[in-house]
């Protein structure tokens, strides 16, 4: 019978002979996968303020306490960006990929304020667009849809900046959470609705308007995956829908490839769409 240390080197092992293997020098830059949820969970609720600190004595003491916690999570961030610049290749020296870090980092919080507005823009779409809710409040702190494509938005900004590992684990977070599956890559305008949201897809090369809301089951995805001479399916090509102002979206719709959706469009439930719609 084999003991536990002869299973742990059995595993060790293994990982260290397989494709996954991570150099001595980039291992202790391996992405801290809990520190960047907590911080981007923070953020998340940081745009609404009211979900951080609803109960605090005075205004002074909620700014201070909000100061603090906001310069706590950036500090987080540049170091996870700083790890990724260095685990990635990006950067081979630590000193130039914590210089980098800082100034990503920096833009990153300049972005907060506009984040906000976007946020605050699909808070006002899903109250316009569904007689259900009651309240904004409700919406901000019970709707999955808000969430998802609060996380996106943001992690969209660090797709934008190489940082795609970290951009990634925030969103596939927000997809464990709500059922919802936006990648990071992908688009979107100002005041998006996602009516319910479970079993929504929007791939990387997607691209959506502003004010368009879609319903549960949509698939904005790719029709096929050209391959390479190597059979491995082609990077960096357009695979994805491009939907105009003002649509609409049903539920179950499957919209597939690099088709367009005319501003103004509705699609009907269960459609499946291959060509462009003008």
């Amino acid at each position: 019978m084999k003991s536990i240390s002869d299973t742990a080197r059995l595993l060790t092992r293994n990982i260290k002979n397989s494709p996954m293997a991570v150099s001595c020098s980039r291992r202790d830059f391996f992405p801290d996968k809990q520190a960047i949820l907590s911080a981007f969970t923070f953020f998340k609720d940081a745009l609404f303020l009211y979900t951080i600190s609803p109960r605090l004595s005075s205004k002074e003491g909620e700014l201070n306490d909000f100061n603090k916690r906001l310069a706590k999570n950036l500090n987080v961030l540049r170091r996870e960006i700083k790890h990724h610049l260095c685990f990635s290749g990006q950067e081979t020296k630590a000193e130039a990929a914590g210089k980098k870090a800082q100034l990503l980092v920096k833009r990153f919080e300049e972005e907060l304020p506009r984040l906000q507005d976007l946020a605050i823009s699909d808070i006002q779409a899903a109250y316009t667009g569904d007689p259900a809710a009651k309240n904004y409040y409700e919406i901000m702190l019970c709707y999955p849809g808000l969430l998802a494509i609060t996380l996106q938005r943001m992690a969209h900004f660090l797709y934008k900046n190489n940082l795609q590992l970290i951009a990634r684990i925030i969103t596939e977070h927000a997809h464990s959470l709500t059922g919802i599956d936006i990648h990071p890559g992908a688009k979107i305008g100002k005041s998006f609705f996602i009516d319910h949201g479970t079993g929504v897809v929007i791939g990387e090369t997607t691209e959506i308007g502003d004010n368009v809301k879609i319903y549960q089951g949509v698939t904005l995805g790719a029709k096929s995956f050209p391959k390479d001479e190597n059979g491995f399916a082609k990077k960096g090509l357009k695979r994805h829908p491009t939907v105009g102002d003002n649509v609409t979206i049903y539920a179950g719709a499957a919209i597939l490839g690099p088709v367009r959706i005319a501003p103004g469009t509705v699609v009907a439930a269960n459609t499946w769409i291959t060509e462009d719609i003008l």
